[in-house]
């Protein structure tokens, strides 16, 4: 079983447009969690740097599970629409390569 790894990642809600906000989560083989100050929209765009990465990972999600935590919320989110590129590099950077 992997374990996630913590990133800062940005979130933004497509249908509303706007600015992508940050966040600390975490990334791991189910995909993306992260805590907001408010509950997310069902479908995000993300955008997250990976250590050692080159480049920016840009993709969709969908959110899946909301947990509330205090006056927080934990999103659970399933990455979608990787590039192959991408992938490679989410799988290397759990595995810590």
């Amino acid at each position: 079983m992997t374990h996630g790894k913590s990133v800062r990642v940005l979130v933004r809600d497509p249908a509303a447009g706007g600015s992508f906000e940050e966040w600390s989560g975490t990334l791991d083989g189910a995909g993306m969690h992260f805590t907001q100050s408010h509950p997310p929209a069902r479908r995000l765009e993300l955008r997250f740097l990976l250590h050692g990465a080159a480049a920016e990972v840009r993709t969709e999600a969908e959110v899946v599970r909301v947990d509330r935590q205090g006056d927080s919320f934990l999103a659970h989110a399933r990455l979608e629409g990787l590039s192959p590129e991408d992938e490679l590099a989410v799988t290397r950077f759990l595995e810590g390569a």
